[in-house]
């Protein structure tokens, strides 16, 4: 089974390529050196001398306020536009898309009971507005698909929250943290697991959500993380935190547990990484 992997440099392209080195399973990681998804001609080339059976689609603007500005043009772009190169591509050459999407493609306006994957859809940032359109292209081009929507990503790799609190950790004896949004933290772990183990199994085809299990908000998740450092973390509001992009107060999705995937409760999850760079 040839395996492609886009976005290879991001958080969740290199917790991929580790998970596979680790079952010793062979595959391709290009980047936007190797492969610029908003490139057809390039992406075509790419598919034709590669002929790749299964493309983890992990290539994505992620930089969320700044969408909302400068970074409009490029969100659109890579996520929209180069969503739909990739799902051509993987309709031309018969080849299993899997797309990560994100919470944000809901409005995030509701204050209890989980985000079904067929629910409406409503996104009040233009992060989650590209990442929808990136979702309707997938299927409408392709009939071999999985959408796994996640939220709150971390990981080993790139920049994400649990690194931020803890290098503020370093110079300040006082933090500060939003206390009224609640989703649901992930692991790279987790999600890249999810994600092998829907191709695996030959899960049908469809719109799935993955994240570690239980709910929190950043203030819960940041305390958790700062537990054992000598720092204080005090609850904030989002009036008292503004964004340039619309934040959901709620989010928590529906686990695609009728998979029979076991999703770890998000403190274990966030216990294990903690380990896991603590040891390095």
């Amino acid at each position: 089974m040839k395996i492609l992997i886009t976005g290879g440099n991001g958080q969740l392209g290199q917790e991929l390529q580790h998970l596979l080195d680790e079952r010793q399973v062979a595959y391709q990681a290009a980047d936007v050196k190797e492969l610029d998804i908003t490139n057809a001609d390039q992406v075509e080339a790419y598919f034709a001398a590669h002929r790749p059976e299964v493309v983890y689609h992990c290539a994505a603007y992620t930089a969320v306020d700044k969408a909302e500005g400068e970074g409009q043009k490029v969100d659109e772009l890579v996520n929209a536009v180069g969503t739909k190169i990739i799902a051509q591509a993987c309709a031309k050459y018969d080849a299993l898309l899997i797309y990560v999407s994100t919470d944000y493609v809901f409005d995030g306006t509701r204050t209890s009971g989980e985000y079904l994957p067929d629910d409406p859809k409503g996104p009040r940032n233009e992060y989650g507005r590209t990442k929808l359109l990136g979702e309707q292209a997938v299927q409408k081009y392709c009939t071999k698909y999985y959408i796994v929507r996640t939220a709150w990503v971390y990981g080993q790799w790139g920049h994400n929250f649990v690194y931020t609190m803890l290098n503020l950790a370093k110079t300040h004896d006082q933090l500060t943290v939003v206390a009224d949004q609640v989703g649901r933290p992930t692991w790279t772990r987790t999600l890249a697991e999810f994600l092998t183990y829907l191709v695996e199994h030959q899960i049908a085809y469809g719109v799935y959500q993955c994240s570690n299990d239980g709910q929190c908000s950043w203030y819960e998740f940041a305390q958790e993380i700062l537990k054992d450092q000598p720092v204080k973390v005090l609850p904030v509001s989002s009036d008292e935190y503004p964004t340039a992009a619309f934040r959901p107060h709620y989010s928590v999705m529906h686990l695609a547990k009728e998979t029979g995937f076991k999703f770890p409760k998000w403190e274990d999850a966030l216990h294990e990484f903690m380990g896991q760079i603590e040891a390095k």
